[in-house]
């Protein structure tokens, strides 16, 4: 399942719209303290079903590819 590490800050919302414009099916995670374990410092933050974490720039450049 893809997860969208949001604080739903202007950008997360932004990501969010971008997914739903694309019909990917996604989760959201608006947990601090998951985040901080995985090293998230910034958000929002696109993980892929293999695990890859992608930052706001990637994140957009992924879902525009779909």
């Amino acid at each position: 399942m893809i997860r969208l590490f949001s604080t739903n800050c202007p950008k997360c919302k932004l990501l969010e719209g971008k997914l739903n414009s694309k019909n990917v099916n996604y989760e959201v995670c608006t947990d601090i303290e998951e985040m901080k374990s995985l090293k998230i410092m910034s958000a929002p933050v696109l993980q892929l079903d293999d695990g890859t974490l992608l930052s706001f720039g990637d994140a957009v450049r992924w879902v525009n590819s779909k």
